[in-house]
């Protein structure tokens, strides 16, 4: 469990921070960068949840929010080159029954949809237009995520979550949506 008495420490006055295996980056590197962009989709997450109140799609979203900060600290714990990501009591790592619930939650929500027949803008009811926030939030993470992934090892099971997670996120939004009954559609070329 973790105990915060004092929220700052003054370690970080020199633009560095600390990783979980006691090494210091450099604020802006792209570690860091990936870390934050999956702290701000957390953060739309749960601004999608407010929406959501209630129901039952806000209990997965709070869900999900504690699955980003396992994918935080996953991000947060580097990888040797060939280490198999294997988690321990030390090392917190996203698996695969992550993904693979998130991957039924797809097809439990998608389920109730019709199939599209265009792309739609992100928007309708207030609930889907946060939901679409937290979505590009999300493809953001990922962005970083595997940018991170060209230069270190990177568990894939987080590049597989934070890929899924942006699915489930467009599901929900339609769902939010009537069930698609109030996707707005795009309409190609439609203001020429």
């Amino acid at each position: 469990m973790v105990k915060l008495n004092r929220i700052y420490t003054r370690t970080g006055d020199d633009g560095t921070t600390g990783l979980v295996d006691g090494s210091r980056l450099a604020k802006h590197a792209p570690r860091m960068e990936a870390i934050g962009a999956v702290d701000e989709a957390n953060s739309a997450l749960g601004l999608a949840a407010v929406a959501l109140v209630g129901s039952a799609h806000a209990d997965t979203l709070y869900r999900i929010q504690n699955d980003m900060f396992d994918l935080g600290a996953d991000l947060a714990t580097p990888a040797e080159e060939g280490e198999d990501f294997a988690p321990s009591e030390m090392v917190l790592r996203i698996l695969a029954a992550q993904v693979t619930w998130l991957e039924e939650a797809i097809d439990a929500a998608n389920e109730r949809l019709e199939p599209l027949t265009s792309f739609v803008l992100p928007g309708g009811t207030e609930a889907a237009a946060r939901l679409h926030v937290a979505r590009a939030s999300a493809r953001r993470a990922e962005r970083s995520i595997t940018a991170l992934a060209g230069c270190a090892p990177i568990n894939p099971q987080a590049t597989a979550y934070i890929n899924r997670l942006s699915d489930y996120l467009f599901v929900l939004a339609r769902v939010a949506n009537a069930d698609g009954a109030q996707d707005v559609p795009w309409i190609p070329g439609q203001n020429r």
